[in-house]
């Protein structure tokens, strides 16, 4: 199963490349230092040009940067969104470290400020399983829990989100979490 409906919104599991979404935001598997870095985030902030880097760098001028599982946003760049979601994800250290509760954290706090901001449609690659070593079963698991509660919680504030993941295996983790998630055989 790849997609599903929740509160009204559309939620769609695709494989494909972040950089490359048409939502009118993407996210960014960030740092907490907002500037960039390998994976999803060096990826993002390559294909967004300059710009980006200029408007983190002010925010960091302006906070300090972006804690474990909070979200700031920016505008897009060169990128075909209009904007991104910057999410702190947690680094994997085993489990006992409020690692599921910071994932989940990442996860709502970049939907609310979405709602908050008026963008009606968001693509999300699968936080803190590249370097940050999450595992990608439990993280799956987590990730579409957040995104069921926050959109059954705020119906109809969203039209569509996505999950973007850029391997075929990826793909298939979240599908078989997708069936756990509603209870049905994957």
């Amino acid at each position: 199963m790849r997609e599903v409906t929740w509160g009204g919104t559309r939620v769609f599991l695709v494989q494909g490349d972040i950089t490359q979404q048409t939502t009118e935001a993407i996210v960014n598997a960030a740092t907490s230092g907002l500037l960039g870095g390998g994976g999803v985030d060096g990826a993002i902030h390559r294909a967004a040009g300059p710009r980006l880097h200029q408007e983190c760098l002010a925010i960091r001028a302006r906070q300090g940067g972006c804690p474990t599982g909070h979200a700031v946003i920016t505008t897009g760049g060169e990128l075909p969104a209009r904007y991104v979601i910057h999410a702190v994800g947690p680094v994997w250290r085993g489990g006992d470290n409020d690692e599921d509760k910071l994932l989940y954290q990442a996860y709502s706090n970049s939907l609310a400020l979405a709602v908050e901001k008026g963008i009606k449609s968001v693509a999300f690659p699968s936080l803190s399983t590249g370097a940050y070593g999450f595992p990608i079963r439990r993280a799956a698991s987590v990730a579409l829990r957040a995104l069921r509660e926050f959109l059954t919680l705020n119906p109809g504030m969203l039209a569509e989100v996505r999950m973007v993941l850029f391997s075929k295996r990826d793909l298939e983790v979240y599908e078989k979490a997708l069936a756990a998630e509603l209870g049905v055989e994957p």
